[in-house]
């Protein structure tokens, strides 16, 4: 009989895996590839195509992640382990976790605009910036992914 546990542990690792390939793709097929484009207006055209069918299911993945994850603390009452060092994971997690909810609910909506009117200005700056930015975002997510799987595996 499967508990409701490992139901929120399996939504939790779905999301994840959704959320977290969508930006392994834009950080290395999407932008690479919009970058390469000579043309600002095209380039931009291109990746907001992606962009906009990616960010509406990333927003349900990154909610369903955070209200797994969240239920999960809860059964466990593990909210110790976020003050305890044993429990860097966790801690490394919510921080991720954290980042890309402020992103995508918050900074990417206000600023779109901005956003899009600096790569029609200097497209190159805008996408290396783009691209910094995902990369880094992209190995915090790969390192909290890895420290979550070994800390609920015990070996951390």
């Amino acid at each position: 009989m499967i508990d409701d546990f490992a139901i929120a542990r399996a939504i939790h690792v779905l999301g994840l895996v959704h959320w977290i390939g969508g930006v392994a793709a834009v950080t290395t097929i999407v932008l690479p590839r919009v970058r390469s484009i000579p043309d600002p207006a095209r380039a931009i055209a291109e990746f907001e195509a992606f962009e906009r069918r990616f960010a509406a299911q990333a927003r349900i993945s990154i909610l369903l992640v955070g209200l797994s994850g969240a239920y999960m603390l809860m059964k466990l009452d593990a909210w110790s382990m976020l003050a305890q060092a044993a429990g860097w994971w966790l801690d490394l997690m919510i921080a991720v976790w954290l980042l890309f909810a402020t992103m995508v609910y918050g900074v990417e909506p206000l600023l779109h605009h901005r956003l899009r009117a600096l790569a029609l200005r200097d497209k190159d700056r805008a996408f290396a910036a783009a691209t910094i930015f995902h990369v880094i975002a992209l190995t915090a997510a790969a390192a909290a992914i890895a420290g979550g799987v070994l800390g609920a595996a015990g070996a951390l």
